[in-house]
C-alpha cells in the first residue's frame, strides 16, 4: 500500500541504510502518525536483516522487552545468554548479553548491513535505554542502522529517554518527523474509498490512523471521537466477539493464542474480519494502541478488574511468561496476594538485567500490600527496594526505605541485619550530600557489628569508614580504617572488601602527597579487575586520575583521564565517565583547550540525573568558563554546584566552587562578597595539608585585596605570586602546561607581561577577564593598555582571526611556511608571524601540537 507523504521520510532510511558505517533514525510523531507503518515498508523493502523488538505500555515496562522479542526472531547465543542472565547466573553479565546483539547486528554478507528497529522507545525500560546507548557508543565502528520509533508529544526534557537522545553521537543521528497529512492527502484517501472528504480533516485533524480508521467506519458521516468510531464497530459485532475485543483491549502489546483458548474460534475471527482486530504473528492487537485503549476505557472498573484476573489466570501457570507482565494484570486485577507473590520475582529480573528504576518501582508496587507481612519479610522488601532506588539514581527514597529497614531490624535485634542497614544509610547519607550523618551512620555500623563474630559485614564497616574519612581529607585515619578493613577481609577471604579497602588506602596516600599510594591504587585496581569488580577497579582508576588533577600534575593527569574514561566507557560506567569528563574539562580550562573543555562538561551534564556530586565538576567547569567569557546564562551551574558544596562540606566540592565563586564576584566588581567561604575553605585546605587547594583559595583572597599571612603551605607558583615575584609564577605556570593560570600570573606584572597576558586571554576569548585586567591597568595607571579584539576575533573559540584561521588550517594539513605563502599570496615573513601568534593563542609549543589541538578543539576538520 502507498504511503502519501511519506517518500521522503522512506528516502531517508533507504539512504541511511546505503551509506558506509553506523546510523541512526529516529522515526517521531504523535500517536497514530504512522511511524510503524512507515517503518514497516522500510523493511519489507530493504533486503536486510531486521531484528525488531517492541516497548510495552505495561505498568512498569518489562526489562530489555525489546531485547526478548529479537531473540526470540534469532535464537543462539543471543537467547542463551539472555535466559541465563534472567536466571541469575553468575558467570552472565548483562555485558555479555549486549555483545552477542551487536554479533548479530554483524551481516556477513558482503556490502550488506543489518537493521534493529525498537518501536515505542518512549516505554522503553531503563535496560532498553542502557541498550540504546551502548549501541550508540558503537556504531561509528558497526555497519549497522538503528530506527527508533517514538511519541514525541511524550518525550519531554524530564522524560529518561530524552537524555539518552541527546548522549548519541550526534553526526550519526538523522531525525524523521512525521506530521500529519495535509487536506489534499485526506481527500486522495477518502477518493480511493469512495467516500466524501466533508469533515474529514477537520475531524481527524490529518492523523493518518485516525483518517483511515474513519473511511473504514461502514455508518454515515465523521465519527467525532476515536471511542465512538471503536465502540460503532463493536456494536456491529456478535456478544462472544465483544467479549474477545474486551478480553484484547486490557492485553498490552498483543493476545496470544492460548489467552483466548476459552473463546470461540469463530468470535475471534469475526473480530479479525470486522476489522476490530488484526493479527500479530501468531497473536492478535488492535491495530493501534490508540484503539485499544478506547475499547479499555469504554469498560466499567469492575469489569476490567475481572478482565485482569481472567488474563493473569491464564498467564500464571506459564514459565515463559515474562513477570512483568503479571505484575500489571495483578495489580489492576487489584489482586494483594498476585502483586506480593509476582512483583518481587520482577524486581529481581529487572535488576539482574540493570533496569533498576523499574526494579525499584517493582518494589514500589508491592510495599503498600506488605503490612500485613512479618516484621523480617517487610524488612527483606525494604531493603532490596533501597538497594535497587539507589542502583536508580533515586537518593531520597533510598535512604527512607533504608531508615524504615533499620528500625524493623533494631526491633527483631539481629546485629548483623542491624549493622548492614546501617552501613548502607551511612552510604546512602552521603549520596544526599549529609557528610556529617553519614560518618556518624557508619561509626553506629562498627560499634554493632563489633558485637558479633566478626564477618564480611564489619570487614565492609571498617572500608566504609576508611572511604568517608578519606573523602574528609582525614588521610590518617582513613588509613588505619582500610587497613583494619584489609587485615580482617584477607582473614576471611573476602576479595570484594579487600579491593574496596586497598582503593581507599591508595586514595588517602596519595591524596595527602604520597606517590606511593600510586602503587596500592594500581594493586586495588589490578586485583578487582581479577574478580570482575568493575565499580572497584574503576574507582581506582578515577582517583588515579582526579588526584593526578587536583595536584597539577598535567601530563599525567591527562594520561590517567584518558585510560580511565577508556575503561569507564567500555564497560558503560556512565556515572565514572561523566565525573571524569568534568575533571577533564577542568584540566582543559587549566591548559588553555576551551573549546574541549566546553566539549567535556556539556557531555557530562547530558544525561539522566545522577545522585551525589559526581557532576559538579563538570557544573563548576561550565560555570567559570561562561564567566570568563561573559555567559551569563551558566550562573546556574555554579548556584548548583554551591548547593552541592554547602551540604557535603568535603575540600573536593568545596573549594572548586569556592574559587569559582570568587572568580564570578570579582569579575562582577564585588569581590567582597566571596571572602567569608574563601577564608573558610582556605582553613580546611591548609589543615588537610593539600598545597594546591590551599593556594588557589590564597590566591582568590590576595587577588580580592586581603591579607593571606603565612604562605608556607602553599603551592609554589601561588607562594611566589602573592610574595611578589610573578614573573617565577608564570614561569612555573608556563612549566606545567597551564596557559591560563600563566596569563593570570602576567597580568600581574608590568606593562609587556600584562600586554602578553591580554593577548592569551583574548585569544581564548576570555572577554569578561580581560575588560576586568584592562580596568585593573588603567586603575594602576599604566598608559596605552592594549585594546581588545575585533568582534569577529572575538567570536573565535580560540581567538584567531580570520587569516590566522587560514593559517592554522594550512598548518594542520602539513604545509611548510613557504606552502603557505604561496597559497595565500602573502610573504614567509608574514606566515610566519601568523604561525607564531597561532601557536601562542592555542598555547603550545610547535606546529605539531598546534594541529592536534585545533583538531582537538574542532577548529579544523578532523584528520
Amino acid at each position: 500500500m502507498e504511503l502519501l507523504e511519506r517518500a521522503d521520510a522512506l528516502a531517508t532510511l533507504n539512504g541511511l541504510l546505503a551509506s558506509p558505517g553506523g546510523a541512526i533514525a529516529l522515526v517521531a510523531g504523535e500517536a497514530g502518525a504512522g511511524k510503524s507503518a512507515l517503518v514497516s515498508a522500510f523493511a519489507a523493502r530493504a533486503g536486510a536483516k531486521v531484528l525488531w523488538g517492541s516497548c510495552d505500555p505495561l505498568l512498569t515496562p518489562r526489562a530489555l522487552g525489546p531485547l526478548h522479542d529479537i531473540a526470540r526472531q534469532v535464537g543462539g547465543v543471543l537467547a542463551e545468554r539472555l535466559t541465563a542472565l534472567h536466571a541469575g547466573a553468575e558467570a552472565e553479565r548483562r555485558g555479555a548479553v549486549f555483545d552477542a546483539l551487536l554479533d548479530e547486528l554483524t551481516d556477513s554478507r558482503p556490502g550488506c548491513r543489518a537493521v534493529m528497529v525498537v518501536e515505542d522507545a518512549h516505554w522503553a525500560d531503563g535496560a532498553t535505554l542502557d541498550l540504546i546507548a551502548y549501541l550508540g557508543r558503537r556504531l561509528p565502528r558497526q555497519p549497522a542502522l538503528l530506527v527508533l520509533t517514538l511519541r514525541d508529544d511524550e518525550v519531554g526534557a524530564e522524560h529518561p529517554l530524552h537524555a539518552v537522545l541527546a548522549g548519541l553521537p550526534q553526526p550519526l543521528v538523522r531525525r524523521l518527523p512525521l506530521p500529519a497529512l495535509s487536506t489534499d492527502a485526506v481527500a486522495a484517501l477518502a477518493r480511493r474509498a469512495g467516500r466524501t472528504s466533508d469533515g474529514l480533516y477537520q475531524a481527524t485533524g490529518g492523523n493518518p490512523l485516525l483518517v483511515t480508521e474513519v473511511l473504514a467506519a461502514t455508518g454515515p458521516g465523521v465519527p467525532p471521537t476515536v471511542r465512538e468510531l471503536v465502540l460503532a464497530r463493536l456494536a456491529a459485532l456478535s456478544p462472544p466477539a465483544r467479549e474477545v475485543a474486551a478480553l484484547v483491549a486490557v492485553v498490552p502489546s498483543r493476545a496470544e493464542p492460548y489467552l483466548l483458548d476459552a473463546h470461540p474460534p469463530t468470535a475471534v475471527q469475526e473480530c479479525l474480519d470486522g476489522g476490530v482486530l488484526v493479527p500479530a504473528g501468531n497473536a492478535v492487537a488492535f491495530r493501534h494502541e490508540l484503539l485499544g485503549r478506547a475499547v479499555r476505557e469504554s469498560l466499567s472498573p469492575v469489569r476490567r478488574a475481572a478482565l485482569h484476573a481472567t488474563v493473569l489466570a491464564r498467564l500464571a501457570p506459564r514459565a515463559d511468561v515474562d513477570a512483568a507482565r503479571l505484575v500489571h494484570h495483578a495489580h489492576h486485577a487489584d489482586d494483594p496476594a498476585a502483586v506480593l507473590r509476582w512483583a518481587p520475582v520482577a524486581a529481581q529480573r529487572a535488576s539482574r538485567a540493570g533496569a533498576h528504576r523499574q526494579a525499584a518501582d517493582h518494589y514500589a508496587v508491592v510495599l503498600p500490600h506488605a503490612a500485613g507481612l512479618p516484621a523480617p519479610h517487610r524488612a527483606e522488601l525494604l531493603e532490596a527496594y533501597a538497594t535497587a532506588a539507589y542502583l536508580a539514581g533515586l537518593g531520597a527514597q533510598a535512604l527512607d526505605a533504608r531508615r524504615a529497614a533499620l528500625a524493623l531490624r533494631e526491633a527483631d535485634g539481629d546485629p548483623l541485619r542491624i549493622g548492614e542497614n546501617l552501613r548502607w544509610v551511612s552510604r546512602l547519607c552521603w549520596w544526599n550530600g549529609d557528610s556529617t550523618a553519614a560518618r556518624a551512620a557508619g561509626t553506629r555500623a562498627v560499634e554493632v557489628l563489633e558485637s558479633a563474630p566478626p564477618d564480611r559485614q564489619l570487614a565492609m564497616a571498617y572500608s566504609n569508614m576508611s572511604q568517608l574519612l578519606m573523602l574528609a581529607d582525614d588521610n590518617r585515619r582513613a588509613i588505619d580504617w582500610g587497613d583494619r578493613a584489609r587485615q580482617l577481609a584477607r582473614r576471611l577471604g573476602d576479595v570484594e572488601t579487600e579491593a574496596h579497602a586497598l582503593v581507599n588506602v591508595g586514595s588517602a596516600r596519595l591524596q595527602g602527597g604520597d606517590v606511593a599510594g600510586i602503587i596500592e591504587l594500581e594493586r586495588g585496581h589490578n586485583l578487582a579487575v581479577a574478580h570482575h569488580l568493575d565499580d572497584h577497579a574503576a574507582r581506582a582508576l578515577v582517583n588515579l586520575a582526579t588526584m593526578a588533577v587536583e595536584w597539577q600534575r598535567i601530563a599525567p593527569a591527562a594520561e590517567a583521564l584518558d585510560r580511565a574514561l577508556r575503561f569507564t566507557t567500555t564497560r558503560d560506567l556512565d556515572g565514572y565517565s561523566r565525573h571524569l569528563l568534568g575533571y577533564r574539562a577542568r584540566l582543559r580550562l587549566a591548559t588553555g583547550e576551551w573549546a574541549g573543555a566546553r566539549a567535556d562538561a556539556e557531555r557530562a551534564l547530558t544525561g539522566t540525573a545522577q545522585p551525589g556530586g559526581s557532576l559538579v565538576p563538570a557544573l563548576v567547569a561550565l560555570g567559570r568558563l561562561g564567566a570568563r567569557v561573559g555567559e551569563p546564562s551558566t550562573a546556574e551551574h555554579l548556584d548548583t554546584a554551591a548547593r552541592w558544596a554547602v551540604r557535603s562540606r568535603e575540600l573536593q566540592f568545596v573549594v572548586p566552587v569556592a574559587v569559582a565563586l570568587a572568580e564570578r564576584h570579582w569579575l562582577a566588581g564585588e569581590p567582597e562578597a566571596a571572602v567569608a567561604e574563601l577564608r573558610r575553605a582556605h582553613g580546611l585546605a591548609v589543615e588537610a595539608g593539600q598545597p594546591w587547594f590551599a593556594g588557589e583559595l590564597a590566591y582568590w583572597l590576595w587577588r580580592v585585596g586581603e591579607t593571606v599571612g603565612d604562605t608556607s603551605a602553599l603551592a609554589s607558583p601561588y607562594r611566589r605570586l602573592i610574595e611578589g615575584d610573578w614573573a617565577g609564577a608564570a614561569e612555573e605556570w608556563h612549566q606545567l602546561g597551564c596557559a591560563y593560570s600563566r596569563a593570570e600570573a602576567l597580568a600581574c606584572g608590568d606593562h609587556r607581561a600584562a600586554g602578553a597576558a591580554l593577548r592569551v586571554l583574548d585569544g581564548l576569548g576570555a572577554v569578561a577577564v580581560a575588560r576586568r585586567i584592562r580596568a585593573e591597568l588603567r586603575g594602576r595607571g599604566m598608559a596605552r593598555v592594549p585594546r581588545g579584539p575585533r568582534p569577529a576575533t572575538a567570536a573565535h573559540p580560540a581567538g584567531l582571526t580570520a587569516r590566522q584561521r587560514e593559517v592554522l588550517a594550512l598548518l594542520a594539513d602539513g604545509l611548510s611556511n613557504a606552502e603557505i605563502a604561496a597559497r595565500l599570496s602573502l610573504s614567509i615573513r608574514t606566515v610566519g608571524h601568523h604561525v607564531s601568534a597561532v601557536l601562542d593563542k592555542l598555547a603550545v609549543p610547535n606546529r605539531g601540537q598546534a594541529a592536534a589541538a585545533a583538531r582537538r578543539q574542532g577548529l579544523v576538520p578532523p584528520t
